[in-house]
């Protein structure tokens, strides 16, 4: 149990900011109503309170320093990356909450080729990395979200990824190999083996696995300041391959097969309810920008020209809108491994009835790995919201099913509310698949929207009015998904204050992790709230 200490007071929350200015300096110290309003929710939600201030350290003495202080002036941190997380795990659950901007401290400190590691700052976005590493011809094993343009590598740890890389190499913390940690009072962990100075991590694995305790914690047990990840030799080949599907179980069962037999390097398939949104939402001058990137990923003018052409010719009708489709991206060495992986793929496919379509979806993952993050909200200016849960890959398919029936049973309260679902699926390692419904329903825009979506797609939305029925219909469907999925046993990312996670925990697992947290934060300052810790008693 956390010791109680008393909040801060209003006197003593001056003292804090005024310190902060001096560590920080002026200008990275926001308490105006607009960084407030910006950083008192996620996309999924407005929290309960706002931040009494946002501070931006710079280094990692900065955040040492300013943690030390929020400790000893009894104030509740949330850090936050970029802010796209939809689960609550970083808005502010207290009212005497610092916010905690870490996109000051974004560099990529060091890269070596020859011990294969790459260092950067936590707040270094994976599309800053990427292009860090692509003139060295290196990547990471696990390369980013969908939403890298902005998400930083400390939030990925944090929250956990999915998505680029991870049908062969798992999720962000499978690429980590040491991290240093600032714990609540400003004290610093270093996890792994690091070379004679201690400066040089190399390698995970020495003695117990400290770093993986910081990996999916939410911020709970200590805010990630530098990270050292694996790095690859970047694939001499990609190859593409896109299927359409008849059914979502017959679409479940090829994607569990391709995933056991580590045939692709991300999978990526949607619903036709999604399909059908992410059409209305496309439009061709987007069409355009990305034959001109599947073009630039070609090794010569001429090959760039053909795809090009392919795509032309396939135009807005590469896709069955009432199909599930799949798009696989496979890679490696040489010409030859990869079309042995795309056609054992296909074979795959096939079996389960199965049809190859154009490849356009694939290619694009490749060539526009972070797309401008303009689908948070929906092609009419609907809010978006998704909720997802990993699975085994046998259990997909029943999994899928049940989560339709809640649908179903829902669709007379869509209807009447003007609300829309689909359906994201992708595959983790050998091991699991990542099932996401989304939900789309007309209502308010939030800061978070303004601040990430391109200004020109923004001022084409038009901008909804608040929409109370419709956000309570969305929230108990919500809650239903989520229902099935702790009643499958499945996984979470992002758990945040959304997914149960402290009541699947057998006791003494969460014993160990409660005097861990005592340990790291022993007042309870850090993100109070989220994986099912308690908040304060203040």
């Amino acid at each position: 149990m956390s010791v109680v200490m008393p909040p801060a007071s209003a006197e003593c929350l001056l003292d804090f900011a005024d310190r902060c200015r001096q560590i920080v300096g002026p200008d990275n110290v926001r308490e105006d109503i607009d960084a407030l309003r910006e950083f008192d929710h996620d996309i999924g939600d407005r929290g309960p309170h706002r931040p009494v201030l946002v501070v931006a350290p710079g280094s990692i003495g900065e955040l040492s320093r300013i943690m030390a202080s929020a400790n000893e002036a009894g104030v509740d941190v949330a850090p936050r990356g970029a802010g796209m997380s939809y689960t609550a795990g970083y808005v502010p659950a207290t009212p005497a909450t610092m916010m905690l901007d870490m996109r000051r401290m974004n560099r990529v400190l060091s890269v070596s080729a020859q011990d294969m590691t790459v260092t950067v700052e936590a707040g270094c976005t994976w599309a800053d990395l990427l292009a860090t590493l692509t003139p060295l011809g290196l990547r990471t094993p696990f390369f980013g979200p969908m939403s890298g343009i902005s998400s930083t590598v400390g939030g990925g740890l944090s929250q956990l990824n999915a998505m680029l890389g991870a049908g062969q190499h798992g999720t962000s913390s499978e690429s980590v190999v040491a991290l240093t940690v600032v714990l609540a009072d400003g004290r610093l962990i270093r996890t792994g083996a690091r070379g004679p100075n201690g400066q040089s991590p190399f390698y995970r694995h020495f003695g117990p696995d400290l770093a993986g305790l910081f990996c999916g914690d939410c911020g709970a047990l200590g805010v990630k300041a530098e990270i050292t990840l694996r790095l690859m030799r970047k694939p001499a080949v990609e190859g593409h391959v896109s299927f359409a599907f008849p059914t979502g179980e017959s679409l479940m069962r090829a994607m569990g097969e391709i995933a056991r037999q580590g045939l692709a390097a991300e999978m990526c398939a949607f619903d036709p309810g999604l399909t059908r949104v992410r059409m209305r939402r496309e439009s061709m001058a987007s069409d355009l920008k990305k034959a001109v990137a599947v073009a630039g990923q070609q090794r010569s003018l001429l090959k760039g020209l053909v795809e090009v052409g392919r795509m032309a010719l396939a135009g807005r009708d590469f896709i069955d809108v009432e199909a599930f489709s799949l798009h696989l991206n496979a890679e490696g060495r040489c010409a030859e491994a990869v079309e042995f992986d795309l056609e054992a793929a296909r074979r795959v496919a096939a079996q389960e009835g199965g049809r190859e379509i154009p490849n356009t979806i694939a290619k694009v993952i490749r060539a526009v790995p972070f797309p401008p993050a303009n689908s948070i909200l929906g092609p009419d200016g609907e809010r978006w919201l998704p909720i997802h849960g990993q699975v085994p890959l046998s259990a997909a398919p029943d999994v899928l099913a049940a989560l339709t029936a809640i649908f179903a049973d829902m669709a007379g309260a869509f209807k009447r509310h003007g609300m829309q679902h689909g359906f994201l699926f992708t595959s983790m390692s050998t091991n699991a698949i990542i099932l996401e419904p989304v939900l789309y329903w007309p209502d308010e825009r939030l800061p978070v929207h303004e601040a990430h979506i391109e200004p020109a797609h923004l001022s084409r939305l038009p901008v909804l009015s608040a929409n109370h029925e419709a956000h309570a219909v969305a929230l108990q469907a919500k809650a239903r998904i989520i229902e099935v999925f702790r009643q499958q046993g499945a996984g979470h990312f992002q758990i945040g204050r959304t997914y149960p996670y402290r009541e699947s925990r057998d006791p003494d697992s969460w014993a160990l992790l409660a005097a861990i947290k005592q340990h790291v934060d022993p007042h309870g300052r850090l993100n109070p709230g989220v994986l099912g810790f308690d908040l304060p008693s203040h």
